[in-house]
């Protein structure tokens, strides 16, 4: 029998005790609303469902209501600390970004999300770990390859995955139980302290995708702002402060979404490859991770030679290959981790900037081990004249010979 769950059909046909624990992955969204919906018809008793809370918008209360309507025990567990600074700081030091287009957002949480079902499938005594992606979700992948990678025993994995549900049926059906709020969904979202991610719905088209601007929160339009100056402090490759005020990343995230998202700054726009190459529209605002990047490239260019850099940049993409294709707790990984650390450790100094409606602008890049010139003449002065020490110059300025050649 086969370890992975692809279609409702494996679930139907298979001989399922019903006292059996199952633990899904529950967003509240509509596909995992519909999968506790039909784990319920099919007569199971001891479903677990559990939400981990990466820093999401939806209400864990609305959740554990509409987990406990279809039947399910609702867990509920607290992951942000750790995927801060477990998934969140890895990713700035080495500045995670697509393909140039866009920084990763669920590639970094759903290795967290694996190990917390797994970890409560091991602690209920569950043989079947469900999750809800489909085959046009890169999720699919990072999230059967983390469950795989973690040495799950059991059955896992997404009946979507060649049983996909269309959004009409699922609303209809969950609104005949009874949840007549489902409708309500334009688009999926998943959203997390360093992202607000949309997808699907009216976005299923990259070539018409006008965003419904009411669906921003961090960057919502809500009227205009004087400029503001706002200086952020790295150590060894990690943010430590804002404006001379010391705080914790997660703290640091919160404040930079609100302070930078509210200029408008932070929205991204990308077509994401799925594991067989055709692209899908993802639509994003992250204002934190926008500011936190760019500050971190303007120090590690003060702070790091270019040779270097060039080389950082190269691993940079292979820390994003592996996390996106589902590969977090791989080898490759690991070691383009190690490189990384190791590059950040000499990058640290403040950077501020002037930020208003039109523009954001550096007015001062400070590094106290940096090897940035600040008075161009006096060291090219220096420079001339350490190289004329020890030679004898003709009068007309040419060189006649180096007196301490060998």
């Amino acid at each position: 029998m086969s370890q992975l769950i692809r279609s409702f059909a494996q679930l139907e046909n298979a001989i399922l005790d019903p006292t059996d624990p199952v633990v899904t992955l529950f967003s509240g969204g509509l596909d995992s609303t519909y999968l506790l919906y039909r784990l319920q018809k099919l007569g199971m008793q001891n479903i677990h469902a559990v939400s981990i809370d990466v820093g999401d918008v939806e209400s864990h209360t609305g959740k554990r209501e509409i987990a406990t309507h279809l039947g399910a025990t609702f867990h509920s567990v607290d992951a942000r600390n750790e995927f801060i600074s477990h998934h969140v700081a890895p990713a700035i030091r080495a500045h995670a970004v697509y393909l140039g287009t866009h920084p990763i957002s669920s590639s970094l949480s759903r290795p967290l999300l694996a190990k917390v079902a797994v970890e409560l499938a091991e602690k209920t005594g569950a043989r079947m770990l469900l999750h809800t992606a489909n085959r046009s979700q890169n999720s699919l992948r990072r999230l059967n390859g983390a469950i795989s990678a973690l040495k799950f025993t059991g059955r896992y994995g997404s009946p979507y995955d060649l049983d996909p549900v269309d959004r009409s049926t699922k609303i209809e059906h969950l609104a005949a139980a009874g949840l007549t709020r489902m409708a309500q969904r334009v688009v999926s979202g998943d959203s997390n302290l360093w992202c607000r991610e949309y997808e699907s719905g009216f976005l299923d088209d990259p070539e018409n995708h006008a965003m419904e601007q009411d669906l921003y929160q961090w960057t919502a339009n809500t009227g205009s702002y004087p400029e503001e100056i706002m200086s952020i402090g790295f150590e060894n490759g990690l943010p430590v402060n804002v404006d001379g005020r010391a705080l914790e990343l997660t703290a640091i995230i919160e404040e930079l979404n609100h302070r930078v998202g509210k200029f408008g700054y932070g929205r991204y726009s990308g077509l994401e490859h799925l594991d067989r190459g055709e692209k899908v529209l993802e639509v994003r605002e992250m204002p934190a991770a926008w500011i936190l990047l760019k500050t971190l490239r303007h120090l590690e260019t003060a702070c790091l030679s270019e040779r270097l850099i060039r080389e950082k940049m190269d691993i940079e993409q292979t820390w994003v290959t592996e996390a996106v294709e589902g590969r977090w707790f791989g080898g490759l990984r690991s070691a383009a981790q190690a490189f990384i650390e190791s590059s950040t450790s000499r990058v640290s100094g403040t950077v501020t900037w002037t930020m208003n409606q039109r523009s954001v602008d550096t007015v001062s890049i400070h590094a106290p081990d940096a090897l940035y010139l600040r008075d161009r003449e006096a060291w090219e002065a220096e420079s001339v004249n350490n190289e004329k020490e020890g030679y004898a110059m003709r009068s007309d300025g040419l060189i006649l010979a180096g007196l301490n050649s060998v």
